[in-house]
């Protein structure tokens, strides 16, 4: 039997922080979980998203260190339309998160934009426009 995917973990230097961030983008994560180590919550469809501190990863692996040159993986987020990819971005930027791609739309027939959570990660926001594909992430 194959391997199912089932988590997408992220190593973050701030858990409040980058738990504050996806609770702005609509992730249900209990408010209670700022401090502690390792904090998940299940996502629509079965897969579930998971934080773990460095200290973490550390108390398992020592020797681990932060991948260098930029970020270490990128999450998309469909937006409602459009104008939402333009309004999400908005408020995400307005709340002081580092806006790395002001939105356009893309050759691929979507809105899109990038902003980066308190990691450095990308986070897409897209949704499709008018007459373009439906369902893909770029």
């Amino acid at each position: 039997m194959a391997p199912r995917f089932d988590l997408i973990g992220l190593v973050v230097a701030d858990m409040a922080a980058s738990l504050a961030f996806y609770r702005r983008l609509g992730l249900d994560v209990p408010a209670d979980a700022d401090g502690l180590p390792h904090v998940e919550v299940p996502l629509p469809g079965g897969l579930r998203i998971a934080w773990d501190t460095v200290e973490t990863i550390r108390s398992f692996d020592p020797g681990w260190t932060p991948p260098q040159g930029g970020g270490r993986v990128e999450l998309a987020f469909r937006c409602d339309g459009p104008a939402d990819v333009d309004e999400q971005y908005g408020e995400l930027t307005r709340a002081g998160y580092t806006g790395h791609k002001e939105p356009w739309d893309a050759v691929w027939g979507q809105r899109y934009a990038v902003v980066l959570d308190p990691d450095g990660n990308g986070v897409s926001l897209f949704a499709p426009l008018p007459g373009g594909p439906e369902g893909s992430d770029g």
